[in-house]
């Protein structure tokens, strides 16, 4: 097999601009993106149970009915509970939050005052000289503030949930049929190639968003069992609310290592030997996840070298915001792919060759009848 030459710096200035694009366009259209890529998530999870089903003697337009139906109602009785959540609980939630980032600012000050005691050049260092009486204010101003707005935020986004069993089912029944028509309508030459596309396409975003499930999964048990040990609340749902934020590369894994400090603060404020083990169980499964469970789940699947992951989170905050921090990977992975194919096909001479002769063979082929 021959060995594909890799992308020059032309050809990666060009995914970063068309990914950068791309970005910008899906923050206009955010309200369709997302439900589209959870739709995506739903048909290459669903994929194999829909075969299943076809395999014991339904049809597959009746087996995608079956099981886009069950996501639907599933997906819809999500949607009216978070909905009643959010009406008859956010007076609840507001207090919650206030008495969780109170611990964790009074877990913040009491190492504060170790920290002086021990080491009293410490002292004169800007930090410490902030006083505590400012952290409180600008916490109750988060929570005032901030939080009421997040829920609107969560609200507003909760109908918008019920677009992905209806994406998900066209794409079960129809996204086969979709890609015999596009690879159709591409001259005889590119065939190969074109058909070597989509199955690139195809199989990175398939390793990419199994790949996260799966390792969402694995971060949800190990933090929760580990909490579970440590005595935390709610020790499953902390583990699962800090395995998605760590959807999000870098940022999303430093909220949640907050979030549980936070917790095991206020959950235990005399005993820091509990909230130091909960900062060095979230450290120990960040080290799982870059060692282990990420080789295991997402792979290579995007082959992206982290100096231009790291680049492209900075380009991705800045064209859309948080949304661009969750999607500018898998949108860089596949820009990649598709430049990388283009840019094979358009330099191939051999192809270009075979393309203009099948172009003369057209054009002769009427004055021959």
């Amino acid at each position: 097999m021959r060995n594909e030459p890799e992308p020059g710096i032309l050809t990666w200035g060009v995914i970063i601009v068309v990914t950068c694009l791309i970005l910008y366009l899906f923050e206009r259209v955010l309200w369709l993106v997302v439900p589209g890529l959870l739709a995506l998530v739903g048909y290459y999870c669903l994929q194999p149970l829909v075969q299943a089903l076809v395999r014991a003697g339904l049809k597959h337009r009746t087996a995608g009915k079956v099981v886009t139906g069950l996501l639907f109602l599933v997906t819809g009785l999500g949607v009216i509970l978070l909905l009643s959540l959010a009406t008859t609980r956010a007076a609840g939630w507001k207090a919650v939050t206030t008495h969780y980032v109170q611990g964790g600012l009074d877990f913040l000050g009491k190492t504060e005052a170790q920290l002086v005691e021990k080491l009293p050049m410490v002292k004169r260092s800007a930090l410490v000289r902030s006083t505590p009486t400012n952290l409180d204010a600008a916490a109750g101003q988060f929570v005032d503030n901030y939080l009421g707005r997040l829920l609107l935020q969560m609200v507003h986004w909760v109908p918008s949930l019920l677009l992905v069993p209806y994406l998900a089912y066209f794409i079960l029944q129809d996204g086969n049929r979709f890609k015999k028509h596009m690879i159709r309508s591409v001259p005889n030459a590119f065939f190969e190639k074109t058909l070597l596309l989509f199955d690139r396409v195809d199989r990175s975003l398939q390793s990419y968003l199994i790949g996260l499930m799966k390792l969402t999964f694995l971060d949800t048990v190990c933090l929760g069992l580990g909490l579970w040990f440590l005595g935390i609340s709610n020790p499953l749902l902390l583990g699962l609310i800090a395995a998605v934020l760590a959807w999000v590369p870098y940022v999303g894994s430093a909220v949640g290592g907050l979030l549980v400090t936070m917790v095991a603060a206020t959950d235990f404020p005399n005993k820091p030997v509990t909230i130091y083990g909960c900062v060095v169980l979230f450290i120990c499964v960040r080290l799982l996840d870059d060692f282990v469970f990420m080789p295991m789940t997402v792979g290579r699947s995007l082959r992206v070298h982290p100096v231009l992951s790291v680049l492209m989170l900075f380009l991705g905050a800045e064209m859309a915001g948080p949304a661009g921090l969750l999607l500018v990977l898998p949108v860089l992975g596949v820009v990649a792919v598709i430049t990388e194919t283009l840019g094979q096909i358009l330099t191939d001479q051999r192809l270009r060759a075979r393309y203009r002769h099948a172009r003369q063979l057209q054009r002769t082929m009427p004055e021959v009848g």
